[in-house]
């Protein structure tokens, strides 16, 4: 049985819309994570923005350094249920907030020099690692929505910035840039020649300790170069004499999990349709925001094709009242039915910490495949966790 016919049969009993992870594929990320850190001697943290399923915590801190968070919510949880380093990044941090992270947090970034002048008596008596949010002014993401760098970015402060703080480079122990989404390592080659070309200077300051190099590496995917990260890491560790931090989200859940759906009703306009218990701007937000196209298996077991390679071509779209809510084109071996299960691909990171109950929309429950076979229920979600929200 290959990878992909086994899920319908696993998933036939299960209520939807539901997401499941899988036990198996989260830890051989982890595993192939922690190697990455063994191998070059970096340090990596699970970025919860992308991936904060806590239940799963237990079998992570076993691969990884710690958590980094981008606010307080997540500091806590990541010192609460993980342990291991919390590191935390903001655009900007109230007083109330700081005063909480700084009894949270091992390293805080602050985003600009104002910060740091804004924060200086506590930044002064306390023990935190702080660092500052550069902007390398070079990116290689198309996508604005995406891009750190791009022009006017509110994210990291440029080399040109940095002239006139002397006095706020004393109070840091560390550099951070985040310029990557869903990249591969020459991509943080490129990156790293131009950081170090601006900052190098900085790096060699007698009380900078580490260097982070934030997120988007796609560690986990099958055609990653690994040696290419090591080697990266390893030339920056010897160069400057840091310690160097990744801080990937969804290299730790890529492709581990799911999103189940049953297909409501099939008609025809102009185009064959399938309405289906999920929904793209509720339940897969990234499906139109970035946007993309999501791997479907289909109820024989196979991947579903592009419009037109298969027999039967369906417009994808979810049960709410925007017009939009389109997951997209698929093309079937069969003819949809009402009732047949359709399984998401790639739906553990991001999906989960974005959904929303637009509409009033139920929001899946949330399914953890153990290794042994056995399908745990992590969350069920129901009226009153709509009800609550706003009143």
């Amino acid at each position: 049985m290959n990878v992909i016919s086994k899920y319908p049969n696993l998933y036939k009993d299960v209520e939807t819309p539901c997401y499941i992870v899988e036990e198996e594929l989260l830890r051989k990320n982890a595993e192939l994570l922690y190697s990455v850190g063994k191998r070059s001697g970096a340090q990596i943290l699970l970025a919860q923005k992308a991936f904060s399923m806590f239940s799963t915590y237990p079998l992570l801190k076993k691969y990884l350094s710690g958590t980094t968070a981008s606010g307080i919510y997540e500091a806590r949880l990541g010192k609460e249920m993980f342990g291991g380093e919390t590191h935390v990044f903001s655009p900007a941090y109230t007083k109330k907030d700081l005063k909480e992270l700084l009894q949270i947090c091992d390293h805080i970034v602050f985003n600009t020099p104002a910060q740091i002048r804004k924060f200086r008596e506590e930044i002064k008596e306390s023990k935190v690692s702080f660092g500052l949010r550069v902007n390398p002014e070079y990116s290689e993401v198309e996508t604005d929505l995406y891009n750190p760098c791009f022009f006017g970015s509110r994210l990291g402060t440029t080399y040109t910035a940095l002239k006139d703080t002397e006095d706020v480079l004393q109070e840091i122990e560390g550099i951070h840039f985040h310029t990557l989404c869903e990249q591969n390592a020459d991509t943080l080659e490129r990156t790293i020649a131009v950081f170090t070309e601006k900052f190098g200077t900085y790096l060699c300051m007698e009380q900078i300790r580490w260097i982070n190099l934030g997120g988007g590496h796609h560690i986990t995917r099958r055609d990653y170069d690994l040696e290419r990260l090591i080697d990266c890491i390893l030339k920056l560790r010897k160069t400057y004499q840091v310690e160097v931090y990744l801080e990937p989200g969804e290299a730790v859940a890529l492709n581990t999990g799911f999103l189940v759906s049953t297909v409501l009703d099939v008609w025809k306009n102009g185009i064959d349709i399938a309405i289906l218990d999920t929904s793209a701007a509720c339940h897969m937000p990234d499906v139109l925001e970035m946007p993309y196209r999501p791997e479907l298996i289909e109820k024989n077991g196979t991947l579903s094709g592009k419009p037109g390679e298969k027999a039967y071509t369906y417009r994808l779209g979810g049960s709410t009242c925007l017009a939009g809510d389109i997951i997209g084109d698929y093309s079937f071996d069969e003819p949809l039915q009402e009732g047949d299960k359709l399984i998401f691909c790639d739906m553990a990171h991001y999906s989960m910490v974005k959904n929303n109950t637009f509409n009033g929309m139920k929001l899946p429950s949330i399914l953890y495949r153990h290794e042994d076979g056995t399908i745990e229920t992590i969350r069920k979600f129901g009226y009153e966790d709509f009800k609550q929200r706003l009143s």
